[in-house]
């Protein structure tokens, strides 16, 4: 094609001469093709005309001659070479290992040069990390490969391939190349400071270093830290072993030393082992991607991708508009029959002997023969029975015209044809289906909806077939999953009615009326009918009459499913109306003898053949037991699947090997067809000795952008096609644009082809809609103008025109993945994975590729079988190879590649792989991949830019005018007024709690306090007023004995949730000391527990220890001794048995402003951090709680909350004795052994307000949601229940407030009565939901405007939305302001800020152990930067907002909801956005029915989500593809690292709330025993 534009006579003598010279070597084969054309190119480079491409008149198609019968074709020829035919002689048809559609050995050589492109070099991909039990392969039996379905109609073609293992033997490089081309793989460690400059809270306020350096050493006391380097810089000498495959990376047990631990920049310590794995996948991802991010993003607008801008390179077509092509024309034969039926009418008269059906038996030889005659008068039987026997005379069930079920295995076509004929002459309408085998089958479903669309109530099916099919216990047939009910009936002859003397069938001329329906499976797996007419039928069978030459009286072998496709146009429906002999090979004997029908040719030396690629390959496997063949017979042998562009490969390798046996080259006629149009194109069988029809080499690249480009720099992306031959008799083709509106397509662009025959399907039946779109298209041209009047049919096939107009084929639109507008091939990408030496790990060739959309793109999904005996190492070796070779070959980047035990992918009904069932499978978590490697880091290439941090400055706009910032109302809310105390009584009675006791125990000795419940609901222990007070004496008595205190000191109280704890607590108040209490240590777990004991009782510098005989006895254990030293701790005092004595004197403090004790609280951040409480802000928060809930001497409330910090402890211990009402206590731990105590508490003592944490409401939730009926039965009500607060520090759980609620609606529970309150570090108690004040509201926010710091309101219902509700009334006394945390100027209504609170009650410090002043100032007493100045407020570290609301507080003033939306310590910065871990939990939690909990943490940039699985191990993998969608769906993050670990992993505190940095810290030291960890690329 070099010299297009040149005129050789013009040349100088001498080119012409050495032109005429190379001619000669290329003809005697002294040259190859392409050394042939480089030498050409050269010579002819001077003179031709420098037009790059004058518009063509030809698409620009490089044709390479067909092979000669010189057996070493040219390399662009891929015909293996003879030694690969004999190296094919010798493989054993092995349990297989290849799909052979997609063999060809160019494609096989293609691929190993693009892997030997990446260096030698060790694997750089983190490799899962995966628990042994993990590893659930297919039972050994579903494995073995003499199953009756597992190899495919279309996939079959399975044997190893000695060829290419041994090509394939060389091993595979880093894909750190491949991942990224612009930095070498060693300049690693440059991203050590990069990869640490992440998101992790940059300051963490509440713990000093010298603490915090405390708390990390206690956490790991039993690690010994060594000095490692830093994990973020890949220093080779300090790694240890290498991190690439070494076995040991994957069974590492539990137990395994854990001394490996890695210091990182944040002071954590880390398991070598993880955090390498970290270090690789950092490493791959370090280097950018490869389109180019445009420069900005603005973040108020809608549309979030990130558009990719075209390529000014892209190939665009240049041709002109394609003319449609003319097919000859159709001829008339006179003794053409009128209809299909009279043709068999007519044979079955005149010509009863002749055979017109052979069937094999399973070994292969016949087993019997139908004569026409035989056909004829059985059809008629079978006629007649439908039409008369079926019901009464009056009421019969068919009527011409009814649809009606062909259900016959393909191992029996005698029954098939019978039946078909049977319809057609009867004028019922057969719709031939697959035999379901069972309730479940792949696609059933699908096959319901035909039926159901067709309007199917009848099936008719052979007795063999009836027993065969699943039964129901009592004997009847199934319902298949989706299907309409069916009547089933019986055809063989026994059961059918010889027709009386006067009746005869009808025969009309065939007309439009619909004669038969055959099925097709669209992309999205909806089965749907192609109706074809009588007159089509018939046509369609003149038309293959005339283009195949049939004669009468011809053989013909078919191995093709008789049901639909080639199989019926040819075997069943043209060889009647030619009176052919048909000798049918049914699949089953291809798997057990696939030489049969090359056997079957040469015993009945038969004209015509009609196979698939895959039978020509195993026929060409299994050859060499045969010596004697002899193929010279055959005129024709058909290609069904010769479309598929990877047929070329088994078409010359068969020739090769068959030649020698007679077979002739010129008879291989592939053709191309749809079941919409039936035939598109058939090659001819060419003159004896007449040059065989050229190839296309064509460009992939090209390809994926729609243009035919000659292959020219790069062979290794190069797709030869050979053509189909041209179209139909009588028919009229063009191609057009696949996606929009039908353009006709230029002549070098690939397009849809469009068809216009008399001979192809009418409609979809029962779909108007469907059919439109389809079935009648009318190509425009550029201008958009249709060109003519005449309606053509889609094919579904791509393809264009090539010269002397050939149709050449590229692709299925079915198999079209667009990905980022580029478009590939799902064929083609199988073919390359299959070249990547799939020997060792995929299971018989067995590949699914499909497209998902996630995040506005397709992305390429591979899903594959893999072998029973395959290693963990080969496949995710293969796994990374197949990503390099489809990154090199095709250029684009895979997303998921999974692998699934052997057998375990949906099923056609033929053995091949249901990919729609498989995506199905895939999106809904139920694919169980044994492996599965996700690379969303590297195919995700429309992310939006990441937002850069604007300078934040006070500016002008902001200036205060009275309370408006900037034109709107500044954000702040305060309670009611606390109002003043006047009497001089309640003043002595409210300054000091210790004092309220003893003027109680005065004024009202025998008023019940608290009463202590168990698990049965028993009342274990009551206090009263008089008795509190006796027993706080006798402790501080003690105290003052033993203790050896001084006014001041710490003392520790180590006790259960009880009345002991609080009369400790006042004992220590008498004696002047400060309490502190500390949740005890799980006597089951002191190993976790007892350190934080430990820690906080180091932390406090306590002098003493109140505790009860069992803990004393547990704390000086040997057990604790292996956890902490138990030699130092403070004097232990233990309260069980006190003596009776008084102290001689209760302290009285000299001011207000003193110590009352020491509140100690680890935050979900990990920080241990202690507040001190004065007696003044004590006895100002018991009276706002007092009169926020309306709390009098009269009342009884019940708490169920942990009483050991924050304002659960001051609800257990302070309120009751500063309100006098009766608390009755419910230790949170008694509900695990009895869920409904809680509940049947607040019911028997018919409690108005009770008080709860968020892990008793989900407790009750999950374990007693469905008992409700049974709890109403046993008499529980809550109707009494008027205020239920959960007490948290953390955004209202609106679900599980909200599914409490209903749940429990039933027992009377009114919706208004749950709300939430909301505390933290610096006070204590903001929000409370009272007795008085509106109910909370709840509003809807946008998440993506919460990302960029800002509130932006919205619907119900909107896309992206997230509800927040009201954290509960403002306590009286106190003021919220919400501030921005960098300029703390104060912001506007509805603005996202920082809570800051001013209150009397707020703590008055950090206790820290070095008085560090800066955070003490920072977090307690900070003022506004503008504004007010002069006020203090404590910042709570919480990001909220004010919304003024339209309901009136009590006052009558419009009401001032406070949103909490999250811990400023908590958030997520990645991408330059701000997110908070609950909104990604809440996503991941959704994504799939077996996550039971999860938690989101960050590290070094990277995104780690930990998943609880609470389904089977088997389900581990499936969560990977699922979490990863949709945190890039919901929140446009790219997971980094997904663990999977089994419930109750996920560390919890005592109020709910998740302890993500402790789950980090065990993470990074390996600590987690994860059932599998993915490290997505």
């Amino acid at each position: 094609m070099a010299d297009r534009g040149v005129d050789l006579s013009a040349l100088p003598k001498e080119v012409r001469d050495q032109l005429a010279e190379l001619d000669l070597e290329l003809s005697e084969g002294d040259i190859t093709q392409k050394g042939f054309e480089k030498k050409r190119a050269k010579l002819l480079a001077s003179y031709i005309p420098n037009l790059p491409n004058a518009s063509l008149s030809l698409p620009d198609v490089q044709l390479s001659p067909g092979h000669s019968s010189d057996p070493s074709p040219s390399p662009e020829a891929p015909g293996p070479s003879t030694s690969s035919a004999s190296r094919h002689h010798r493989t054993h048809r092995s349990g297989g290992a290849r799909d052979d559609r997609y063999r060809s050995d160019i494609h096989t050589e293609a691929v190993q040069a693009a892997l030997a492109k990446h260096k030698e070099e060790k694997m750089a991909l983190p490799m899962p990390t995966k628990r042994r039990s993990a590893f659930v392969q297919s039972p050994i039996d579903t494995c073995t490969p003499p199953d009756t379905s597992s190899a495919s109609e279309d996939e079959g073609s399975l044997r190893r391939k000695a060829a290419l293992s041994a090509v394939l033997a060389q091993s595979l490089q880093s894909p750190d190349y491949w991942i990224n081309r612009s930095v070498q793989s060693s300049s690693t460690s440059s991203s050590a400071s990069s990869t640490l400059s992440h998101g992790e809270p940059k300051t963490q306020p509440q713990l000093q270093p010298a603490a915090s350096l405390l708390a990390d050493v206690l956490a790991h006391t039993r690690i010994e830290n060594s000095v490692p380097p830093d994990v973020t810089s890949s220093t080779p000498q300090e790694r240890g072993s290498r991190v690439d495959l070494a076995p040991a990376v994957r069974g590492m047990s539990r137990g395994q030393s854990r001394s490996s631990m890695l210091d990182t920049a944040d002071g954590v310590p880390v398991n070598s082992r993880v955090s390498t794995k970290i270090q690789q996948l950092l490493n791959t991802l370090k280097r950018p991607k490869r389109p180019p991010l445009s420069e900005f993003f603005l973040d108020d607008s809608e549309e979030i991708v990130e558009v990719p801008q075209p390529d000014p390179n892209t190939p665009k077509p240049e041709g002109r508009q394609i003319i449609p092509v003319k097919g000859e024309p159709l001829g008339v034969v006179s003794n053409w029959p009128p209809a299909l039926q009279a043709a068999l009418a007519r044979w079955g008269a005149t010509q009863a002997k002749s055979p017109a059906l052979t069937a094999l038996d399973i070994t292969g030889k016949p087993l019997y023969t139908l004569t026409y005659g035989k056909l004829w008068s059985r059809s008629l039987k079978l006629a007649y029975t439908l039409l008369n026997k079926l019901g009464t005379k009056t009421e019969p069930v068919l009527q011409p015209g009814d649809r009606v079920a062909l259900v016959y295995p393909n191992s029996d076509p005698g029954m098939f044809w019978v039946a078909f004929y049977g319809c057609l002459l009867a004028e019922v309408i057969p719709v031939p289906i697959e035999v379901p085998l069972s309730r479940q089958d792949a696609g059933s479903q699908q096959i319901g909806f035909l039926l159901g669309s067709c309007g199917v109530s009848l099936a008719l099916t052979s007795e063999v077939c009836l027993k065969g099919l699943p039964k129901t216990p009592s004997g009847e047939i199934i319902q298949f999953k989706g299907w309409p009910r069916m009547k089933w009936v019986v055809t063989d002859t026994k059961y059918l009615t010889k027709p009386s003397k006067d009746w005869q069938p009808h025969i009309p001329t065939a007309n439009t009326d619909t004669a038969y329906i055959e099925y097709k499976a669209s992309k999205e797996g909806t089965v749907m009918g192609v109706a074809v007419s009588k007159i089509s039928m018939l046509t369609h069978c003149q038309a293959l009459t005339q283009a195949c030459n049939y004669c009468e009286g011809e053989t013909l072998v078919n191995v093709l499913d008789c049901k639909k496709d080639m199989g019926m146009w040819h075997g069943v429906l043209t060889s009647v109306m030619n009176r052919i002999h048909t000798i049918t090979v049914p699949y089953a004997v291809m798997k057990a003898c696939p030489m049969s029908w090359v056997q079957r040719v040469h015993i009945h030396k038969a004209r015509v053949a009609l196979v698939k690629c895959r039978d020509l390959h195993w026929a060409m496997m299994a050859h060499k037991d045969q010596r004697d063949t002899n193929l010279s017979s055959i005129r024709m042998l058909i290609v069904a699947d010769g479309a598929n562009p990877w047929s070329v490969s088994s078409c010359d390798a068969f020739l090769n090997v068959f030649q020698s046996h007679g077979l002739k080259p010129e008879v291989i006629c592939p053709c191309a067809t749809s079941p919409e149009v039936l035939t598109v194109a058939i090659r001819r069988p060419g003159a004896r000795g007449a040059p065989l029809p050229a190839r296309a080499i064509l460009s992939m690249g090209g390809l994926s952008h729609g243009v035919i480009r000659v292959n020219t720099e790069d062979k290794n992306s190069a797709l030869t096609v050979q053509d189909v031959g041209h179209i139909m008799p009588g028919a009229l083709m063009c191609t057009v644009k696949p996606d929009g509106p039908p353009q006709l397509c230029k002549t070098d662009e690939i397009g849809e082809i469009v068809i216009n025959s008399r001979a192809g399907g009418t409609m979809y039946y029962g779909l108007p809609g469907v059919t439109k779109n389809t079935f009648e298209v009318i190509p425009v041209n550029q201008a958009g103008a249709p060109i003519g009047e005449i309606p053509f049919t889609r094919t579904g096939l791509l393809g264009f025109v090539g010269p002397g107009s050939l149709v050449f084929v590229v692709g299925k639109i079915e198999g079209l993945l667009m990905v980022s507008g580029r478009r590939h091939n799902a064929d083609d990408l199988v073919a390359t994975a299959l070249a990547v030496e799939p020997v060792k790990t995929v299971y018989r060739g067995r590949i699914a590729v499909f497209s998902v959309t996630v995040f506005y793109d397709e992305r390429i999904v591979i899903v594959a079988e893999q072998r029973p005996d395959a290693s963990e190492e080969d496949s995710f070796q293969w796994m990374s190879r197949v990503l390099q070779a489809i990154d090199s070959i095709h250029q684009v980047g895979l997303y998921c590649l999974a692998l699934v035990p052997a057998n375990t992918l949906p099923k056609t009904p033929l053995g091949g792989i249901h990919i729609c069932e498989t995506k199905q499978n895939f999106l809904e978590g139920n694919l169980h991949p044994c492996n599965i490697l996700m690379c969303p880091h590297t195919c995700v290439t429309n992310m939006p830019k990441p937002r850069q941090k604007q300078p934040v400055d006070v500016g002008p706009a902001s200036m205060l005018v009275g309370n408006l910032v900037a034109g709107k109302r500044i954000a702040q809310a305060t309670g009611r007024e606390l109002g003043v105390v006047e009497d001089q009584d309640l003043i002595r009675k409210h300054q000091f709690l210790s004092e309220a006791l003893q003027w109680r125990a005065q004024t009202d000795p025998d008023h019940v306090l608290y009463v202590l419940l168990n698990a049965k609901g028993v009342a274990v222990c009551t206090a009263t007023c008089a008795q509190l007070h006796k027993r706080a004496e006798k402790i501080t008595a003690t105290l003052m004995e033993r203790g050896g205190l001084n006014t001041g000191d710490n003392v520790v109280l180590l006790y259960p949730p009880g009345i002991d704890l609080i009369a400790a607590f006042y004992g220590c108040l008498y004696a002047g000391v400060i309490p502190v209490t500390v949740r005890p240590p799980h006597p089951q777990n002191l190993a976790a527990t007892l350190p934080t004991v430990r820690m906080i009782i180091d932390v406090s510098k306590a002098a003493c220890i109140l505790t009860t005989q069992p803990l004393m006895r547990i704390l000086r254990s040997r057990e604790a001794a292996a956890s902490v030293n138990v030699k130092t701790w403070p004097t232990i005092i233990d309260t069980d048995d006190l003596p009776r004595k008084r102290p001689p004197h209760i302290y009285k403090p000299p001011t207000a402003e003193m110590l009352a004790y020491l509140d100690f609280s680890v935050s979900t951040t990990g920080m241990l951090t202690g507040v001190k409480m004065s007696h003044a802000a004590v006895s100002t928060l018991c009276r706002s709680i007092k009169l926020q809930c309306e709390l009098y001497s009269s009342r009884q409330i019940a708490i169920c909350l942990d009483p050991y910090c924050g304002l659960g402890f001051v609800l257990w211990c302070l309120s009751s004795v500063y309100s006098g009402h009766q608390s009755i206590l419910i230790p949170p731990l008694e509900l695990e052994s009895s869920l409904p105590l809680w509940l049947s508490t607040l019911s028997q003592y018919k409690i108005r307000d009770t008080f709860c944490s968020y892990s008793v409401m989900e407790i009750c939730t999950k374990g007693l949601g469905t008992q409700t009926e049974m709890l109403k039965a046993r008499g529980l009500n809550l109707s009494c229940v008027r205020s239920c607060v959960v007490i948290a520090e953390e955004r209202p759980r609106l679900a599980l407030t909200q599914s409490f609620s209903k749940l429990f609606k039933d027992l009377g529970l009114s919706p208004r009565a749950v709300s939430t309150a909301f505390g933290s570090r610096v006070n204590l108690a903001i929000c409370l939901q009272g007795t008085a004040g509106p109910d909370p509201s709840t509003v809807y926010v946008d998440m993506k405007s919460l990302r960029h710091d800002r509130v932006r309101l919205v619907e119900r219902g909107a896309p992206q939305s997230l509800p927040l509700m009201e954290s509960g009334t403002i306590l009286p006394g106190v003021r919220v302001i919400i501030v921005n945390p960098e300029t703390r100027g104060p912001l506007g209504d509805s603005h996202l800020g920082e809570i800051w609170v001013n209150s009397p009650h707020s703590a008055s410090g950090y206790y820290t152990i070095y008085g560090e002043e800066s955070l003490q100032a920072d977090h307690f007493n900070t003022r506004l930067s503008f504004g007010e100045p002069h006020t203090l407020w404590a910042r709570t570290g919480y990001l909220g907002f004010i919304k003024r609301t339209e309901l009136l507080d009590a006052s009558g003033d419009r009401h001032d909801a406070l949103f909490v939306v999250g811990s400023l310590d908590e958030t997520l910065e990645l991408r330059g956005l701000r997110y908070h871990p609950i909104d990604i939990e809440t996503s991941v939690s959704r994504s799939h029915r077996s996550i039971a909990e999860s938690a989101v943490f960050t590290w070094t940039n990277l995104l780690v989500v930990v998943a609880e699985l609470s389904g089977s191990e088997q389900e581990a993998l499936d969560l990977v593809p699922l979490v990863t969608n949709v945190v890039l769906e919901e929140h446009h993050l790219i997971v980094g690292v997904v663990v999977i670990v089994d419930p109750g992993v996920i560390p919890i505190n005592s109020r709910g709330e998740k302890q993500r940095m402790h789950l980090r810290d065990s993470f990074l030291a390996d600590q987690l025993d994860p059932i599998y960890v993915a490290y997505n690329m």
